[in-house]
């Protein structure tokens, strides 16, 4: 497997089988400062194919029968910046009777194209970390080309345009974890369908917040169907190839 890697346990999506559309060096719109993947090679912008769909397409129908819950785009890079998502996600569809995640930066959402092809899925978890714009650029370092106020904006658009798939992913650490209030605030104007509190528990140079932090925090999101990493029970997966698997997934907590 070149392109397909786990099943991985996911405290958010179960047994997730991932399906890795950059593949290669880390390249994406980002270059945050608890990313499990280290540094980002290559800052991009510009959507490109990164892998044909025929080459994914021919190793999902490859595998053996495996127990999974969710077929999830993700992997060494931002997912959106391939433009080729919409076409595998339809693929993926028309052959496998399981529910498709997409896990992204929300950099690209501003483009109608990229929210178009993210609503083929039927779950996607999109990240925000920050309330201002100064934080936003200390904990995601994002490429030129977009703000803070536009990422939050091109969520409250994805979830009028096609409700009942946005997931919010928002990760805290020390340099945040201050700011539950105004994260809560901002999440009220996206209006998910759920909160989902993480904490950078895989090697990373950032230092995780313990749990009790972590449920102040969550406390915070109430008024919603909220998850914390802490709270959920891990399940079991065995990866097919642990190799492939650890280029996406290093070992952590979880």
């Amino acid at each position: 497997m070149k392109y397909v890697y786990g099943p991985v346990p996911s405290w958010r999506l179960g047994k997730s089988l991932g399906v890795d559309l950059i593949s290669g060096d880390k390249i994406c719109t980002f270059d945050c400062a608890y990313c499990q993947l280290g540094k980002t090679v290559r800052h991009l912008i510009k959507r490109s194919i990164y892998v044909p769909t025929l080459e994914i397409v021919n190793e999902l129908e490859s595998l053996p029968d495996v127990e999974i819950d969710y077929i999830t785009l993700s992997g060494t890079g931002e997912p959106t910046l391939a433009s080729n998502l919409g076409e595998v996600i339809s693929e993926i569809k028309k052959r496998f009777k399981k529910p498709v995640a997409v896990l992204t930066n929300s950099f690209l959402m501003h483009e109608p194209q990229v929210r178009r092809e993210l609503a083929l899925a039927d779950k996607v978890v999109a990240k925000l970390d920050a309330p201002t714009e100064a934080l936003f650029h200390v904990i995601n370092c994002p490429s030129q080309g977009v703000s803070l106020e536009m990422l939050v904006t091109s969520l409250i658009k994805f979830n009028q345009e096609h409700p009942g798939k946005l997931a919010l992913q928002m990760m805290f650490m020390p340099q945040n974890k201050d700011f539950a209030k105004e994260m809560a605030e901002l999440a009220k104007k996206i209006a998910p369908i759920e909160v989902q509190v993480n904490t950078p528990l895989r090697p990373c140079p950032v230092r995780p917040l313990i749990q009790p932090e972590l449920a102040k925090i969550k406390d915070f999101f109430r008024l919603f169907k909220v998850y914390s990493v802490y709270d959920v029970e891990k399940v079991n997966a065995k990866p097919l190839d642990e190799i492939e698997t650890r280029k996406r997934r290093p070992a952590g907590v979880r």
